[in-house]
């Protein structure tokens, strides 16, 4: 199968080691990845700002990048519905029915990672090796808009040597939300302390999701703690083997650091 990596502008510019391990994975699993590379942003910043007329160039770019491929592989879930779910709105927005038709050939064709190796592929064993305990968390994009339900989780649970641990009010948001972090700070922060929390008390050493930015999120607030939990996408635990495992460079953290000690810096 001809797959095209659509890789998002938060990865690229800040996890290119995530679209990588897809890759790894995919070819590893005997299918021709590729990497377009006129690419660019899907819009969805511009979208959830106001600036929707301004996406419609970048629907139509997006279109013309992707179109062609077998599948198209998102390695964001919030940009994968962004695709799905608005490039449609910005179709009817433009009120061109040839990008509307355009949009919803290369939407059916565009696929979060779970997505396209249990639906498409037929696989749910890659072959994985990760001995290390995780616990996942199921991010707001692909839980309530992808609706990809279990199958990251069917995934990593074939994994080789993995101890995954359930986590507690796992459908409860992070906090993250894009710009809603910035403008709503001190909610972003509570709900990520919240998370953060609930994630120490599986005892895990590493945090999982399908999102880097949520990871990135909680991440930072793991790490102000002084937490040795490493946040990971769960492309990178699939892409681990045996002969080429990941190297996490943590240990084990400990729950006992009292909760109130994970939450915003000082101000300026």
């Amino acid at each position: 199968m001809r797959i095209a990596l659509f890789i998002a502008c938060f990865n690229d510019v800040l996890y290119p080691q995530t679209g990588q391990a897809m890759v790894r994975l995919l070819r590893r699993l005997g299918h021709d990845v590729e990497f377009p590379q006129d690419q660019t942003c899907c819009g969805q910043m511009h979208f959830n700002t106001g600036y929707q007329d301004d996406c419609i160039p970048l629907a139509q770019r997006f279109c013309d990048v992707f179109d062609g491929y077998d599948a198209v592989l998102a390695a964001s879930g919030s940009c994968a519905s962004m695709v799905k779910d608005y490039f449609p709105v910005l179709a009817e927005r433009a009120r061109s029915p040839q990008l509307a038709g355009r949009v919803d050939s290369v939407g059916t064709r565009l696929f979060e990672l779970s997505e396209l190796l249990v639906d498409v592929l037929g696989v749910t064993d890659t072959g994985s090796y990760f001995p290390h305990r995780v616990t996942y968390h199921p991010t707001c994009h692909t839980l309530r808009m992808l609706r990809i339900g279990d199958r990251p989780t069917r995934l990593l649970r074939a994994v080789d040597g993995i101890d995954l641990a359930d986590l507690p009010e796992a459908d409860e948001c992070c906090g993250f939300g894009g710009t809603f972090a910035l403008r709503n700070a001190d909610t972003s922060v509570a709900m990520g302390t919240d998370k953060a929390v609930n994630a120490l008390g599986t005892r895990a050493e590493i945090l999982t999701a399908a999102d880097n930015s949520c990871l990135m999120h909680i991440g930072g607030i793991l790490s102000r703690g002084r937490s040795a939990m490493r946040p990971l996408h769960y492309a990178e635990i699939l892409a681990s083997t045996r002969e080429h495992p990941y190297d996490t460079g943590s240990a084990v953290p400990t729950v006992e650091r009292p909760a109130q000690q994970f939450g915003p810096g000082p101000r300026a």
